[in-house]
């Protein structure tokens, strides 16, 4: 069984991204099945997002960048980043988010 964690970089700011609403879902058969929600700390990490152990499937993050902006005074292009992937096997995904106003990335981390 694998498990999700997620760290959120503000790149423009050069610190982490405190307090941002994360919501794990689980997508199949056209429904979107939210599994949990979360919010980053004050190191930018939520390291313990799913309850319990993740079958195989595909999966999407939501990041709420806006609640994010508006708490940190920031006016930011992308009210949201959704990243969607597909968990295959019982590894842990490490599924990290670099954030500044005008872009974001994000990669699968270790």
């Amino acid at each position: 069984m694998s498990t999700v964690t997620t760290h959120v970089l503000d790149t423009g700011l050069g610190r982490p991204a405190s307090k941002v609403p994360v919501r794990l879902s689980r997508l199949a058969d056209d429904q979107s099945v939210v599994i949990a929600i979360g919010s980053t700390d004050d190191d930018g990490r939520i390291s313990s997002l799913t309850p319990e152990a993740l079958q195989p499937g595909t999966y999407q993050l939501r990041f709420d960048v806006a609640a994010y902006a508006a708490a940190s005074g920031q006016d930011i292009f992308f009210p949201e980043v959704t990243v969607t992937f597909t968990i295959t096997d019982e590894r842990h995904y490490h599924v990290p988010l670099l954030l500044s106003p005008f872009a974001f990335s994000t990669y699968r981390g270790s």
